[in-house]
């Protein structure tokens, strides 16, 4: 993708940018004090049936359920998986059209008609990944060649250079929905079982270019295997900036999930957002959707006010 122009807003911050990344409580993770009283509702009248209630044991006290799917359902389905009687699903992941390595479109120009529907959102910018490899150094002629051929997704595209440009691209696009000023945005860092240093520069390039930028608030998603190397990146980043605030991290880890634990559970403090079941099928009001089944310290993630 050719990356949109920039304009002054890079040419100030770039020194910035520089500074943040080469000079470096816990989450806001205090659960909402509501009870999921429909979760409790549905389990009584399973128990008087004799049917199970698998959706509602999954909306427990103190976190929010929520989930996350790779395309758009459609208006339909996400208004019958909200308005349901007990729906258990309070959030759902909101995967930003056209990021360099989720080039779908569905969720485009979808944001105001779930928030009108009651959903929380969690914005999810899908950059660069190692895919397993070690980036290679490529040349002006291969990196040309990536360009014509119109791919913007490679393990070999990482760098701090990268992490720049996709840092202003994902600010641009959320913008582009409609996302107020102060909202946070996940950056997509899926697992490594050895991270290069090249991944390095460019997540903490695209943090650093969040932060200096400063209409929104970088967060991150990440694997539990990967979270503590790039926690510390991150937090101090945002120290070198002047922010006090935490960084938004969201963990994903299979191991022990329960949708009635924190997330801090999954063995992190500053987990804000577990993400543990991947991949099912699940039902609401007769609707099966492909899910990730997450929980949540905020009922919209993305929201800092919440």
């Amino acid at each position: 993708m050719s990356p949109r122009r920039i304009g002054w807003r890079r040419a100030l911050g770039l020194a910035s940018i520089a500074s943040l990344i080469f000079a470096c409580n816990r989450s806001p993770t205090t659960a909402e004090a509501a009870a999921s009283v429909s979760a409790k509702v549905a389990q009584a009248a399973a128990a008087v049936t004799g049917q199970d209630a698998p959706l509602a044991d999954e909306a427990e006290e103190g976190t929010w359920l929520g989930f996350d799917t790779h395309t758009y359902p459609g208006d339909e389905k996400m208004r019958a998986w909200k308005h349901a009687p007990n729906a258990p699903y309070h959030w759902v992941g909101y995967y930003l059209p056209g990021a360099p390595c989720h080039k779908s479109s569905s969720w485009k120009g979808k944001r105001q008609t779930l928030i009108d529907m009651g959903w929380g959102l969690a914005v999810v910018y899908v950059g660069q990944q190692t895919w397993g490899r070690t980036p290679r150094t490529l040349t002006p002629a291969q990196l040309a060649r990536l360009s014509k051929r119109g791919e913007t997704c490679s393990a070999d595209l990482l760098d701090a250079n990268r992490g720049t440009v996709e840092g202003l691209d994902a600010i641009q696009r959320t913008e582009a929905e409609g996302f107020p000023k102060g909202s946070v945005i996940f950056l997509d860092l899926e697992r490594m079982e050895r991270m290069p240093a090249r991944m390095r520069d460019y997540y903490k390039s695209w943090v650093a270019t969040v932060l200096t930028d400063g209409r929104y608030r970088p967060g991150i998603y990440v694997h539990k295997h990967n979270a503590d190397d790039v926690y510390r990146d991150v937090k101090a980043l945002y120290l070198a900036a002047g922010v006090a605030e935490e960084p938004r991290f969201w963990i994903a880890s299979a191991r022990d999930f329960s949708p009635d634990k924190s997330p801090e559970d999954v063995g992190h403090e500053f987990a804000g957002m577990w993400q543990g079941i991947i991949d099912v099928v699940r039902k609401v009001a007769d609707v099966a959707l492909p899910i990730d089944i997450n929980v949540s310290n905020w009922q919209s993630p993305s929201d800092v006010t919440n």
